[in-house]
C-alpha cells in the first residue's frame, strides 16, 4: 500500500520482489503495526520521501539474506522498528546516541516500509523477537512500545506518572510501569469513559479526562497525544524537578504560558527514534512482564480505513495490518476475541 501525495488515500501496487543486496534481509511481513507516526506521515504533517510505503512496526520472518547479512537465518522471525540504519560515523553515533544521527534511514518515511507481503530491512537494525508473543500481538511493541519505553526512561525514576492521551503507546507503557511499581494516571479525552475504564483495567490508579487535576501532584508526565496545548496543562501537575516528556514525532504548537508553572527546575523535552540498545532492553522487559497488547487487526487492503480509525480515535489499543486471508489476531490479557476490522 503506497502514499503517492500528502493527504492522499494510500494505493495499491504490485513490484517484483526484490533481492537483498549487503547486509539487507528480505522479509516475509507477517504483521505490521499501525503508528500515530503514520497518520503523519500520510497527513503530511512531516515530509520524507515519496512516494513510499509506510510501516514501521514490521513482525516477519526472513525470506532471503544479502551477503553481508548477519544475526538472522532464513525462517528466522525478525522485528523491523522505526530507526533502519545511521551512517555510523556523526558525532551522534560515535557518542552513543544514534537515535539522533544527523543522516538516519526511517523505515517507512525515507525507506519503504511494512504495509506489503514483503520489506527489505538492514540486518543490522533488526531486533528479535521473544518467543512469548504472537505476530500481531508482538507487532505495536515496535514503535508504541518501543517510543513509549524510552519516553518512560526519559521521564525519570519516579513513583507517579501521568500519561496524556491512552492509545497505542501509553496501554503497553502502562504495564511496564505498573509492573516496575509505580503509580500511573491516565488522562483521556474528556468524557471517554470506555479509554478510562481501559485504562483502570491495566492497572492505572486513576483515570480522568484531560482537562481535570490529578489527584495528587506527579513525578512526571508523559504526553502521547500530538496536542500542544497538553504540555501546559501537564506542567502544572507535575512537583518541582518534575518532567514532562513529548513523545511523538510530531505536536501541534504549544501556547504560551506563564514562566511560574516551568519554575521550580521542572523541564519540558522530547523524544526523538530510538537506539537498538532500547529495542533490546525493552523486548527483555516486555517478555517479563508480560506486556500484552490489544489489537484490532485489519487485512492489508483496508489499511485506509484503519487509519482513519486511528484518526477518529475509535480503536482500543492498537491497530495491526496483516496480509493474506489470516486476519485474526489475539485479544491480550488471555482471552481470544475476533478482531477482523468491518466485523460487526
Amino acid at each position: 500500500m503506497q502514499l503517492e501525495r500528502p493527504g492522499g488515500p494510500l494505493h495499491a501496487v504490485e513490484r517484483p520482489i526484490p533481492e537483498p543486496a549487503g547486509a539487507e534481509l528480505l522479509i516475509e511481513v507477517a504483521a505490521c503495526g499501525i503508528c500515530r507516526t503514520d497518520l503523519h506521515i500520510v497527513d503530511g504533517d512531516i515530509h520524507g520521501r515519496l512516494p513510499i510505503v509506510p510501516g514501521h512496526e514490521i513482525v516477519g520472518r526472513v525470506a532471503a539474506l544479502g551477503p553481508a547479512a548477519g544475526g538472522f537465518g532464513i525462517g528466522d522471525r525478525v522485528g523491523v522498528p522505526w530507526l533502519g540504519g545511521t551512517d555510523g560515523s556523526c558525532f551522534y553515533c560515535t557518542h552513543g546516541q544514534e537515535n539522533l544521527c544527523d543522516a538516519p534511514v526511517f523505515t517507512g518515511f525515507t525507506r519503504d516500509g511494512g504495509y506489503a507481503t514483503h520489506v527489505l530491512t538492514d540486518s543490522r537494525f533488526c531486533l528479535h523477537i521473544p518467543s512469548e508473543f504472537e505476530d500481531v500481538e508482538a507487532a505495536p511493541l515496535l514503535c508504541a512500545g518501543l517510543i513509549g519505553y524510552r519516553s518512560l526512561k526519559l521521564a525519570g525514576g519516579g513513583e507517579s506518572v501521568g500519561f496524556y492521551g491512552f492509545g497505542a503507546a501509553a496501554h503497553i507503557i502502562a504495564q511496564v510501569a505498573v509492573w516496575q511499581g509505580r503509580q500511573v494516571f491516565a488522562f483521556t479525552r474528556d468524557g471517554d469513559r470506555e479509554k478510562q475504564d481501559f485504562a483502570r483495567s491495566l492497572g492505572c490508579v486513576w483515570a480522568g479526562g484531560a482537562s481535570e487535576p490529578a489527584p495528587a501532584q506527579l513525578d512526571a508526565a508523559i504526553i502521547f497525544a500530538p496536542v500542544g496545548a497538553l504540555v501546559p496543562q501537564a506542567l502544572k501537575q507535575v512537583h518541582k524537578g518534575g518532567r514532562v516528556v513529548c513523545a511523538g514525532i510530531h505536536m501541534s504548537d504549544i501556547p504560551g504560558f506563564p514562566y511560574e508553572d516551568l519554575w521550580g527546575e521542572r523541564a519540558i523535552m522530547s523524544v526523538a527514534n530510538l537506539t537498538r540498545a532500547d529495542g533490546r532492553e525493552f523486548m527483555e522487559i516486555a517478555a517479563q512482564v508480560p506486556v500484552r497488547t490489544v489489537t484490532t487487526v485489519f487485512p492489508l487492503p483496508q489499511a485506509n480505513q484503519a487509519l482513519e480509525r486511528l484518526r477518529a480515535g475509535e480503536l482500543e489499543g492498537a491497530a495491526v495490518l496483516v496480509p493474506g486471508a489470516n486476519a485474526r489476531g489475539c485479544n491480550p490479557l488471555g482471552r481470544r476475541r475476533s478482531l477482523v476490522a468491518g466485523d460487526p
